[in-house]
């Protein structure tokens, strides 16, 4: 009975956090980011690339933008013709900015970013769980097949294709898991395990690492009983995420205001 009651939790469990990894739509920026028809028009009549960078500065003027392209502009999507907020990238398979973009998933058939970043764990976590106990469960009747204690041909053609299909699962959601445990702690996405953030101040792989404490709560909330839940609680809106302390000698962003305005950012700093 027990091995059932267990069986059946972490199948409730991976079903559960598989369904929402896959229906939780992914969230876009809001209208702010979005240029309006007259700058777009603005914006594509100018051919001089160094205006086009002081026209999306313009626009970015009011808007909590910190990371820049690696030339140092204003990071802009020409597809949805938006400024993109922080950490926020364009999924060509979904044809939309997502944010907090991690990566997409074919295991899901889903983007993975902010909105469900928290449900593509749990459901790695509960996948690794699962097939752990399936694995150990059937492993004692593969030792029945290997004594030559089990007779029945059935029988021992399940047992091997049920261990081999859980061990083999089991190792390659373990590598996974433990990959994105470890941006978890160090507050990356995938994209920027890649290719780091870049600043005003030059690339920061470490510009959003807040502590292994403050970066698993960014991800599951400060409430740790919703943790091992599939419920959101992931801290704030997913178009703005606080900063590596930096002294300001070190850190133009915060430091230089009439720098700030020069190229186009004038928001109080966070």
């Amino acid at each position: 009975v027990a091995y059932l009651v267990i069986f059946h939790i972490l199948f409730v469990l991976f079903a559960w956090t598989y369904w929402k990894s896959v229906f939780t739509l992914p969230v876009q920026p809001a209208k702010k980011y979005h240029i309006s028809y007259a700058d777009q028009e603005r914006y594509e009549n100018e051919e001089r690339p160094e205006v086009q960078r002081q026209i999306l500065a313009e626009i970015a003027r009011k808007l909590p933008v910190y990371t820049r392209t690696g030339s140092g502009g204003i990071r802009f999507c020409d597809r949805c013709q938006l400024i993109k907020p922080d950490r926020c990238h364009h999924c060509s398979v979904c044809a939309i900015c997502v944010l907090k973009m991690d990566h997409h998933c074919p295991w899901v058939n889903n983007c993975i970013g902010f909105s469900n970043y928290k449900f593509f764990l749990l459901f790695l976590a509960y996948s690794l769980l699962y097939c752990l106990y399936i694995a150990a469960t059937v492993f004692k009747y593969f030792i029945k097949y290997w004594t030559g204690e089990l007779t029945n041909g059935r029988s021992k053609f399940h047992v091997l294709f049920l261990l081999f299909v859980a061990v083999m699962f089991f190792v390659s959601l373990m590598f996974l898991f433990g990959y994105h445990c470890w941006l978890v702690s160090r507050n990356r996405s995938t994209l920027e395990a890649f290719s780091a953030p870049v600043f005003q101040n030059g690339p920061d792989k470490n510009g959003f690492n807040l502590g292994f404490v403050k970066n698993l709560q960014q991800v599951f909330g400060e409430e740790k009983k919703l943790w091992l839940l599939p419920i959101a609680s992931s801290q704030g809106d997913g178009h703005f995420f606080p900063m590596r302390a930096l002294c300001e000698a070190q850190n133009p962003l915060l430091a230089n205001e009439e720098h700030w305005e020069d190229d186009g950012i004038d928001e109080e700093p966070h």
